[in-house]
Parts: C-alpha cells; structure tokens; sequence
C-alpha cells in the first residue's frame, strides 16, 4: 500500500498565474480556483505517476521482494526503511546521501538507483535482504519524491495544468440547464503530458 505521508507545500501553478492564464482580475473566485489547481495537480501526478513538487511516501510491504521498485517519482532521496524482525521488534534502517543517483543505507546491506523510474532497492553485492516477521505489513520504505519546488517543474507539465483549469473553470458542471456538455479531445493538450509518463511493468 502506497500513502502520502507529506502533501506538497506549494503547488506547480501558484494563484496569480492561473488567474492571468483565465484573465481573472478580482478575488471572488480565488478559493474556487485554489481548488482547481490542487485537482489539476492531483490529476496530472495520478497520469504520469510522479510527484511534482516536493512530498513525502510510505510505500507497506508483506516482505522484501527481489527488487523493490518505489512509484510516484522521480525519488529524491530513500528517508529509512522499518521492518519488524522475527523477534517482533521494530529495526530501522537508515541511508546515506546519495551520490550521482545511488544511495546506500549506512550499513551497507542495501543499495538504491534514483535515476530509474520507478526507483529501484536491492541488496548489495553479495548480501541478503534482512529477515522480517512473515505477516502482513512488515516492512515500510519512506522517501521523498518530486523534482523540487514550483520552479523545477517541467514547463509542459504547468502547460498542461493551466489548460486544465481553465477548462474545469468553464465548465464547472456535467450538466447545465438539462443539456450535457461534451469536451472534445484536444490532441495536443493530451500529448503534452506524453514525456513525463512513468511506464507500468
């Protein structure tokens, strides 16, 4: 199971520039339009699955498998890894920075590839993954994930963000006065996000 530990602080498109993008000048929608933002976000992060800005994950595991791979990058950095050993007892194991996109736990046991989408965690050379107790939601990995703030998000990623909004901020309802609305595919506005797409085993 994958859960958000830590939401983002800012979003990838701040208020002033979704509303020079909608040419809105007054306040009265500000709220509407925050929301708008943080669903164009959510919904753009669920397409490529990755983390724009800044967050945190818990990724709850039955066991180590051969190789664990960590969704919703790119990944910043490995946090720790907790298992419970066949004691019962709760072990933490801690990482290094990393160094060009590897990362090793202080130990040694355990090494990690950030530049691969998804992320992988192995064994080192030569070791094992350590023992947890054999039962469900053994093992945690937490880690932080995103390219960094607002400023290092791709700009077709934003792009795509504020065509989005604006679309959602015309057409707020399904249904107006007993008649559907039908948004047609826009080519381009959907390719836009093609380079970003993390791709599924």
């Amino acid at each position: 199971m994958l859960v958000q530990t830590v939401p983002p602080a800012i979003e990838p498109i701040s208020l002033s520039a979704a509303k020079l993008h909608l040419r809105v000048d007054i306040p009265d929608d500000d709220t509407l339009i925050t929301a708008l933002i943080v669903a164009a976000r959510q919904f753009a992060e669920s397409l490529t699955g990755r983390s724009f800005v800044t967050q945190t994950w818990q990724l709850t595991l039955d066991c180590f498998p051969i190789c664990l791979q960590l969704e919703r990058g790119v990944v910043q950095t490995i946090n720790s890894i907790t298992y419970r050993d066949m004691s019962g007892a709760m072990q933490t194991v801690l990482f290094n920075p990393a160094i060009n996109g590897i990362q090793r736990s202080t130990d040694g046991n355990i090494v990690a590839d950030l530049t691969a989408l998804p992320a992988r965690i192995t064994p080192a050379f030569g070791r094992i993954w350590p023992i947890p107790m054999p039962e469900i939601g053994a093992v945690t990995v937490n880690y932080t994930a995103g390219y960094g703030d607002d400023t290092a998000v791709p700009q077709g990623i934003k792009q795509w963000m504020l065509l989005r909004i604006g679309s959602m901020y015309a057409f707020r309802e399904e249904v107006v006065a007993e008649r559907s609305i039908k948004v047609d595919p826009m080519p381009f506005f959907d390719l836009l996000l093609d380079p970003f797409r993390v791709a599924t085993a």
